[in-house]
């Protein structure tokens, strides 16, 4: 039987190893050729196989590994399908690919720990920021970490419990106060300190800023236009101190940002903005706007916050857009209230004059202190 034509079986396995393996995952692995899988895996299973340890870096190696190889078996950690190789190779091979699952660490850990695990948020930090962890972290909330490193975790959640090497002969669970852990845990959390919402409209102090920076209540009026649904990508167009793009990302696990920025002392400043509040991932361009957007992936939305008066910028992202892109723009000065009003005239949409008044002090009595008004034009394309 040729490689291109046969199975894939992925057997998920514990730290009790063959042991813990049901019947029909010895099954599985007793019937294929060859095993795949870390090497700490691959020793778990006795028997004569053709041994193949992961390479590293993985997947650009796996098309070859599945080309080469027929009959194969590939190991891994808990529940394949959860974080784990087997959603890869799904992807990859498709319906060539058989999965018989083990329980995973986050379904064991909650059964040491007695949390329901439908109630349990889970972070993977396997190769990813730690900064992740922020934006799920709200009081009385239970959070499971997988591939953190205590130190790490401990430093922004606080008090952490560790389970390591769950459902082996090693496994321990205790609360975490220093010491080395082997790298197969879980790491638990029960968060007791503050947290912000996810809700847009954060309020201005949670950013560092050198003034450039939307004000809370625009910027949550601009975010409602923006409508970020799960898995889209905004531009974020003279995105100064990085609120709109952050804001954005902060909505979903999978909303995307780029912000674009001309400066680059800002553009820095929008990084230590994003990874502050858990959204480490926020791309950040350097350039002027239109030609810093050459080559920029597609987005669902755009926001333009500044550089509305430069030639070019507003045709460039309006062309950039899909059918059902939408549009936001901001504009304070009068000059580029006229270039809203030009576009607005040729496409529509809504035009909305945003006035924010604060109460502040005057004298012993308290008085109001208005902002600048800002103009929002939003459209659909």
């Amino acid at each position: 039987m040729s490689a291109a034509r046969s199975d894939v079986v992925v057997v998920g396995i514990g730290a009790d190893g063959w042991e813990g393996l049901s019947p029909a995952a010895r099954q599985a692995v007793t019937r294929s050729r060859v095993l795949m899988g870390s090497r700490r895996q691959l020793d778990l299973v006795p028997g004569e196989f053709h041994r193949v340890a992961w390479p590293s870096p993985l997947v650009p190696a796996l098309p070859e590994l599945f080309e080469k190889y027929s009959d194969v078996c590939v190991l891994a950690s808990g529940d394949p399908m959860f974080h784990g190789i087997g959603t890869t190779l799904v992807r990859l091979l498709g319906d060539r690919v058989t999965v018989v699952p083990h329980p995973s660490s986050v379904s064991l850990a909650c059964a040491r720990l007695g949390w329901a695990l439908n109630e349990v948020e889970v972070v993977s930090l396997v190769a990813r920021s730690a900064d992740l962890l922020r934006p799920v972290l709200t009081p009385g909330r239970r959070v499971l970490v997988l591939g953190g490193d205590p130190a790490v975790v401990a430093e922004i959640a606080g008090p952490i419990t560790v389970l390591e090497q769950l459902g082996g002969p090693a496994e321990r669970v205790y609360p975490w106060s220093g010491q080395d852990a082997d790298p197969l845990c879980v790491i638990a959390i029960e968060y007791r300190g503050s947290a912000h919402s996810r809700v847009p409209g954060l309020p201005d102090d949670a950013y560092e800023t050198d003034g450039q920076l939307t004000k809370r209540e625009v910027r949550a009026i601009s975010l409602s236009r923006l409508a970020p649904l799960p898995g889209q990508l905004l531009w974020d167009v003279g995105s100064g101190t990085g609120s709109i793009a952050i804001e954005w990302a902060r909505t979903h696990p999978t909303c995307r940002a780029i912000a674009v920025e001309q400066s680059a002392e800002r553009a820095e400043r929008i990084v230590r903005n994003a990874a502050s509040l858990g959204v480490p991932a926020v791309e950040v361009h350097i350039g002027r706007a239109p030609e810093a957007l050459a080559g920029l992936e597609k987005p669902d939305a755009i926001f333009i916050g500044g550089g509305l008066t430069v030639p070019g910028v507003v045709q460039e992202c309006w062309d950039a857009l899909a059918s059902g892109g939408r549009l936001v723009v901001n504009a304070v000065t009068l000059e580029s209230e006229a270039v809203v009003a030009q576009w607005y005239a040729r496409l529509g949409g809504d035009l909305v004059r945003i006035a924010v008044n604060r109460g502040s002090s005057v004298g012993r009595f308290t008085g109001w202190r208005p902002h600048m008004p800002v103009t929002t034009w939003s459209v659909t394309k």
